[in-house]
């Protein structure tokens, strides 16, 4: 029997999940009985509000439990057109909406629509985790743009222009930001709608899933600046505002002919989205929206707390987030550090360091295009975050200059 493996050269080029990789690897402990406490997972820690879950509960008793269209249900998809125009000033017909099982898919069905062999895809540094991984699959070419903490991270109009060639086809622009947390304001979105009119052969996919966990209390959408709308992938979904991440329910908006790409890679991917959690995510976006601002508030709470905290730690370098629910922070001043039996050479080893000797699960930067910082989430309650900045504080005091 030949037990030799064959994969494929497009899985062979891909990188694992490096937060898939570390909540595994902390649930893992906690199976074994470490008290582990978990800054790795980027997901609320909120139930999903009742009415949504009652929403589904009712979707089942009236038989919505057969196949959907391939771009979700349509008065789900008019649901969404309703919510643009009221919450962004945006106008969309329902044929201009696919929606799929999450945003992931959303933006990995505009990649894979849209880039071709060689193709060039500009991706500000820090960067998700998938963007690259997904520009890969399609044969595309990821440009990083190296955006630092001086600049909150963001990446400035010269940058953007600098890095474009006649190969780019694609900027992929996530605000408010995973992992940073930055925002870009309405008037740096139309400094690079500046430098894309004067490119009209790019486009851009626009990440807005983290629009409502916003501290600035206003969003930016590139969509609305002149000239934006027709070159612009808008993806968002239910799963982060409404606390809905497991019902895997995402959307974008953009052009008739790229939502019909789009739908065409889906129908033979996965065909329509889950039939239930479509009539979850339209009681959330038709229904009160108190439980959005109630979970934002929470999140700002936690998020002065863990800055706060941060600062506190010797050698950190900690910007404040404007959005999501993620920290940052420039760890370097530790690298070339050993406690006696760890030696710290980056932000992967300093993040292994802390689940080995603090408990405490976060993610290095090297995964997001940034080796000098690392990334905790705030998902979590106020208890667990002083715990766990007590034990990052108490383990990086163990640190010392090899």
């Amino acid at each position: 029997m030949n037990t030799q493996q064959h994969l494929s050269d497009c899985v062979n080029r891909l990188s694992p999940s490096a937060t898939l990789a570390m909540s595994q690897r902390s649930a893992e402990l906690k199976a074994k009985g470490v008290p582990v406490i978990n800054l790795s997972v980027g997901e609320p820690d909120f139930p999903t509000p009742a009415h949504i879950k009652q929403a589904a509960k009712e979707a089942i008793d009236q038989n919505f439990t057969t196949y959907s269209p391939v771009a979700g249900y349509a008065d789900l998809r008019e649901s969404i057109t309703q919510k643009l125009q009221r919450e962004n000033g945006l106008s969309y017909t329902k044929e201009e909406i696919c929606v799929s099982n999450g945003a992931k898919q959303c933006v990995s069905g505009a990649v894979m629509a849209l880039v071709s062999e060689g193709d060039e895809v500009i991706i500000p540094a820090p960067y998700w985790v998938s963007y690259p991984q997904m520009v890969l699959l399609a044969g595309g070419k990821p440009v990083f743009v190296e955006a630092t903490i001086d600049q909150d991270f963001k990446m400035t109009p010269a940058q953007f222009e600098e890095a474009i060639t006649p190969r780019t086809r694609l900027l992929i622009l996530c605000s408010p930001c995973n992992p940073t947390g930055s925002v870009y304001t309405q008037e740096e979105m139309e400094g690079l709608a500046a430098v894309l009119r004067r490119h009209p052969d790019v486009y851009v996919i626009a990440d807005e899933i983290y629009e409502h966990i916003n501290y600035t209390r206003t969003h930016a959408s590139l969509a609305r600046c002149e000239g934006m709308r027709e070159r612009t992938i808008l993806v968002n979904g239910v799963s982060k505002a409404y606390a809905m991440t497991g019902w895997r329910i995402g959307y974008l908006a953009a052009p008739q002919w790229i939502v019909k790409a789009v739908s065409k890679l889906q129908g033979q991917q996965t065909s329509g989205p889950c039939s239930v959690s479509q009539r979850a995510a339209m009681a959330a976006y038709d229904g009160p929206q108190e439980c959005v601002e109630e979970m934002r508030q929470a999140f700002q709470r936690r998020r002065d707390l863990i800055v706060s905290l941060a600062r506190g730690v010797p050698g950190f370098e900690v910007n404040v987030p404007q959005g999501a629910f993620y920290l940052f922070p420039k760890c370097s001043s530790y690298f070339g550090t050993t406690d006696g039996r760890h030696v710290i050479q980056n932000a992967t080893d300093f993040a292994l360091y802390l689940l080995d000797e603090a408990h405490v699960a976060t993610v290095g930067g090297d995964a997001f295009g940034s080796p000098e910082c690392f990334r905790m989430s705030y998902a979590t309650s106020d208890d667990n975050i002083r715990e766990a900045l007590c034990r990052i504080r108490e383990a990086c005091g163990k640190l010392k200059k090899v």
